[in-house]
């Protein structure tokens, strides 16, 4: 979504049950129904008869009504034709949240119900390593919109976590293709269970947002089709997800959002999507192009030409837009004029129309049809907001078990601005309207009860001004002597005002975070309050890696906590106490400092040097820690770390090949006392490759609960795509006879069994 929406908007705005051992083992409420040889009969019946309706609708409309419908009709809806009975589409904004409601002219609209489920950020679950929750996130998400009128929900966000700069980070899901591929495919198909179209976004290489709008991303074919496009892959094939985003950056030359290599050819054509593609709001630039070049839909043009920054728009206010307004449009006057002056567009522009009618026939918006009424802001959705809070947490260090704190004390002291900060309303548009939000300090002082006595001292000031301030840190040393337990809680921020925050905006649409560091004086803040209470726990709310090497080496005790959602004090209370046992695993590395990451050290970020509107992607195929483990780099805390209060055994590795890849089967056992699950990651690492491989690459993970002393039996399957690398002269995936080894660990990094198998 474009920048000047999202300040706009910000500007008019101004259970699961839990069980009482340490660990939950509720399973979601909400699981992925079955299919079956019989529904998938009535579905292809039903896509049949729908095309064939389709066919009809097509020959009925004018050239002006499907010109009509392929372009936006207001700020978050696409033209209808009223004739014939076709309704506008609703879209808005997710992905972890409905969007506050907005008039057609992008104002928020007043005195209606959307405070909803504000759910935790894409990156917290990716970090639960749960593919049932991704389902039932999606449903949650689905059910809201559902119950609010939308017709598609502009989310998951996938893009590949290149750089921890990127202020986006915070919606994605991680650095990893496969981690993203499994969890993407649950959170689709719940919001779509719910009779409301996913929108799988930003497609493709929109790895930045500084310069998000005119930077042209080159890369290698191999790095492509490896890492960046196997999400939207599964999105499509496996998802089978309805509408489709393109994003703002160039490709290769050409805009990505009418980019003929990646929608016509890869898209459209290998992949064999049939539903809907939309422009990001305001990416399309070419008339042409983007009739010749898979772009079906297009929104927001007509305000991105009115507008050409931030501050023009907001002193000039949003008019409401009007018929004349759609000259602006690419797709609208001279889409018409094209059209009637080449008959030959004209099937292109039947195609357009058919993608967005068939999206309206999957989602019960044609033929006076009715989908089922969703439900919102209900205990069963914050029941999910609160279970995927808690299995995303990472307990990134706990060092003498100083984790889980006993109730015991009497004194506490909570330390650190984020600690009352609320976040539903920050990030740019995945901002949301919570019906409440409990802050970590408000978790923890339900969770203590009015027995203990909590100091809360900020220690910080968010401000743009990004010193650190001496009253503030000694007012917190102070509070930090006088308590038995200290609790920082700091990290970063999601931005509210982009005018204000523009020069220090972290984790915030529009902007990258200008460097890794502990923003607003933290460091010294946490190394201060180290020296004189080492009984203190350090918990991070932030969008991805954030440098915490200037005192990671002291601290005892680190949370990466996210930004949680909606429950995340409940959650965060849950886990330092013990009542939670966390289960979390990182999506991402976490490196040392910033130049140890992959696209600073060896590819280009934020430009080519010399030339800003250029970039190329010289990392190649290492990417996080495929460079980390290949290069030996000695991360600040790998990719697929996690701690937990228990601890667990892996028994012997068995590897059998199969007609198509491999199993590998073994034993986790847990040896500790209390309830816990561990996340079996399996990498695969090519023996003997004729090209430059990672050292080891994840194809295979299953998330595991035990009780204390109990042993389950983990069986990983993988296939021959778990095996193969894209031939770049070939033009194809290659799978080279030779032996395989199967590393399975707790992370990548630490790797408990190993196994061979020849292919």
């Amino acid at each position: 979504m474009p920048l000047f929406c999202s300040r706009a908007a910000l500007l008019a705005a101004l259970l699961y049950a839990t069980a009482p051992a340490a660990f939950a083992q509720t399973k979601p409420a909400t699981t992925q129904p079955k299919s079956t040889a019989a529904s998938s009969a009535n579905r292809q019946q039903l896509l049949l008869a729908n095309e064939a309706k389709i066919d009809q609708l097509l020959k009925k409309l004018t050239l002006e009504e499907k010109i009509a419908m392929i372009h936006a009709n207001s700020s978050f809806t696409s033209g209808g034709v009223k004739r014939l009975g076709i309704p506008e589409i609703t879209t808005s904004d997710g992905p972890h949240g409905v969007r506050p409601e907005h008039g057609r002219d992008w104002t928020l609209d007043e005195g209606v119900n959307d405070s909803g489920t504000y759910l935790p950020t894409g990156n917290t679950l990716a970090a639960t390593w749960n593919p049932t929750l991704g389902y039932a996130f999606g449903t949650v998400l689905g059910s809201e919109a559902n119950f609010r009128g939308k017709d598609i929900i502009l989310g998951p966000g996938i893009n590949i976590i290149r750089t921890p700069l990127n202020g986006r980070n915070f919606e994605y899901l991680s650095e990893d293709p496969y981690l993203i591929s499994k969890m993407v495919v649950g959170y689709i198909r719940g919001v779509q269970d719910q009779g409301v179209s996913a929108c799988v976004k930003h497609y493709a290489a929109n790895n930045q947002e500084l310069h998000r709008n005119d930077i042209d991303v080159n890369m290698s074919e191999r790095a492509l089709r490896e890492l960046y496009l196997p999400g939207f892959q599964a999105a499509v094939q496996e998802g089978g997800v309805h509408t489709l985003m393109g994003s703002y950056n160039k490709f290769r030359g050409q805009y990505a959002t009418h980019n003929a290599y990646l929608m016509n050819d890869i898209l459209k054509g290998e992949w064999g999507f049939k539903g809907l593609v939309i422009s990001d709001w305001g990416s399309v630039h070419d008339t042409q192009q983007g009739l010749r070049n898979g772009t079906d839909l297009e929104m927001g043009t007509d305000l991105s030409l009115m507008y050409s920054s931030v501050d023009q728009t907001a002193s000039a206010g949003m008019p409401a837009l009007t018929p004349a307004l759609y000259d602006r449009f690419f797709f609208g006057t001279a889409a018409l004029e094209a059209v009637k002056k080449d008959k030959s567009l004209e099937p292109l522009l039947d195609d357009k129309v058919r993608r967005i009618l068939r999206v309206m026939y999957k989602t019960n918006m044609l033929d006076g049809a009715k989908r089922a009424k969703g439900e919102y802001s209900t205990p069963a959705h914050q029941a999910t907001a609160l279970k995927v809070a808690e299995e995303g947490m990472v307990l990134l260090k706990n060092e003498g078990n100083v984790l889980p704190l006993r109730k015991t004390a009497k004194t506490y002291a909570v330390i650190g601005a984020n600690a009352t900060r609320e976040n539903a309303l920050g990030g740019g548009s995945s901002q949301v309207k919570a019906k409440y939000e409990i802050t970590p300090l408000a978790g923890l002082q339900k969770a203590l009860g009015p027995n203990a006595k909590i100091t809360y001292a900020p220690g910080y000031k968010i401000a743009r001004d990004q010193s650190a301030d001496p009253q503030l840190i000694a007012q917190a040393v102070a509070a930090a002597k006088a308590a038995e337990v200290v609790i920082i809680v700091g990290g970063a921020t999601h931005g509210y005002d982009y005018k204000v925050w523009s020069d220090n905006a972290y984790d915030a649409e529009g902007y990258d975070k200008p460097d890794m560091k502990m923003p607003f004086g933290q460091d010294e803040l946490i190394k201060a309050v180290l020296a004189v209470n080492p009984n203190t726990v350090v918990v991070l709310m932030n969008g991805g890696p954030i440098d915490v090497s200037a005192w990671a080496g002291q601290a005892k005790g680190i949370v990466e906590a996210w930004y949680p959602g909606m429950e995340g004090g409940t959650a965060l209370a849950r886990v330092l106490f013990g009542d939670v046992n966390p289960s979390g695993k990182l999506p991402m590395t976490f490196p040392v400092k910033l130049e140890d990451s992959p696209a600073h050290k060896l590819g280009e970020y934020p430009s080519t040097p010399g030339d800003p509107l250029k970039q190329t992607y010289k990392e190649d195929v290492f990417v996080g820690y495929r460079y980390f483990d290949t290069y030996n780099v000695a991360p600040q805390f790998a990719f697929g770390h996690g701690l937990s209060y228990t601890s667990f055994e892996y028994g012997r590795l068995a590897v059998k090949p199969t007609s198509q890849g491999a199993t590998a089967t073994l034993t986790v056992r847990n040896t500790g006392k209390v309830a816990g699950a561990e996340v079996v990651q399996l990498y695969v690492h090519d023996d003997q490759a004729s090209v430059n491989r990672p050292e080891k690459e994840l194809k295979a993970f299953e998330k595991v609960f035990l009780k204390p002393g109990e042993t389950k039996t983990v069986t990983l399957t993988l296939g021959s795509d778990a095996f193969r690398f894209y031939d770049e002269a070939k033009k194809q995936w290659v799978l080279e006879p030779g032996q395989f080894t199967l590393q399975v660990g707790s992370s990548s990094r630490d790797i408990r069994q190993t196994g061979t198998v020849k292919l």
